[in-house]
């Protein structure tokens, strides 16, 4: 391969990722206009049911299914995937889009840290540190998050952890098929809770056009897409490239939902986004980078 090609391929894998981002955060905004009618269970089951039936259909991924693999890795996984799902989806009820994201990102930010000792990590930890005391509902702040939003997303944040470490055995396991296996499963831990919480709501046909663009944006669309990214680019540049979630997620709040951040809160989140480059850019042995958020 030549280099203009390399490089070629390298740039459309960015701009595959960069969509990739976009298509997520987005779909998280549109998610959230689903809450009034649904709730926040009532749009998880949505975005996990419906993307788990497009993923089916797409991949069919039972046709290499091979008997003697590790379950308990896969359904794991699964279930790592809905708690994830739900509990970002609670936290987006009362707290801003890019807020929560930033919050969430601590899960894979303390597992790339986990047991580190060299002075650089502790740089990076110090404005994860800096940038939650910032968003944190501490006492004294005059327009303070909501500590209820704020323990989901970081519930989210767990899960996203879980979800990377037991991502890797499923993968290892079932290859590309474990994120459908894994979509499927989740949903069918979000189906019910959506279903006891919003009742015959969930089934309105008026609100179908919604949440299948949910389901394709957050699910489908940027679930391929990363996978084009995957295999053209190296490990670190894609760990570095995902730090610009939390950025993604607040230009979706700002635009699609009217949602206003003030400069501590800007400045926390590029604290965060800055710690997760950095973290991308300098652990010696980087972890698998997670598919789902």
């Amino acid at each position: 391969m030549s280099a203009h090609t390399s490089r070629a391929s390298v740039l459309f894998a960015v701009g595959m990722l960069l969509v990739s981002m976009a298509s997520y955060q987005f779909g998280a905004a549109l998610a959230k206009q689903l809450f009034p009618a649904i709730g926040a269970q009532g749009a998880t089951a949505c975005r996990l049911g419906l993307g788990a039936v497009i993923l089916l259909l797409v991949r069919r991924p039972w046709r290499s299914w091979q008997r003697g693999r590790d379950l308990r890795a896969l359904w794991g996984y699964g279930l790592s995937i809905g708690v994830m799902n739900l509990v970002f989806y609670m936290s987006l009820r009362t707290i801003p889009l890019g807020i929560a994201v930033a919050l969430e990102f601590t899960g894979p930010l303390a597992l790339a840290l986990f047991g580190s000792r060299r002075l650089l990590d502790f740089i990076w930890i110090a404005l994860v540190v800096a940038g939650l005391l910032l968003l944190l509902p501490l006492r004294g702040q005059v327009h303070a998050l909501d500590p209820v939003g704020v323990l989901y997303a970081l519930a989210a944040g767990v899960g996203w952890a879980c979800y990377i470490v037991l991502g890797q055995r499923a993968g290892s396991a079932h290859g590309g098929d474990a994120v459908t296996w894994g979509t499927s499963i989740a949903a069918l831990l979000a189906i019910p809770v959506g279903v006891a919480h919003a009742g015959s709501a969930l089934f309105n046909p008026a609100l179908l056009p919604f949440a299948l663009g949910v389901a394709v944006l957050s699910s489908a669309l940027p679930y391929s897409l990363e996978m084009v990214a995957l295999t053209r680019l190296p490990t670190r540049s894609f760990g570095t490239l995902l730090s610009l979630e939390p950025a993604f997620a607040a230009l979706a709040g700002v635009v699609l939902l009217g949602e206003h951040l003030s400069v501590l809160q800007w400045l926390a989140i590029v604290a965060i986004i800055v710690a997760a480059a950095g973290t991308a850019l300098s652990v010696r042995k980087p972890v698998a980078e997670p598919l789902v958020n």
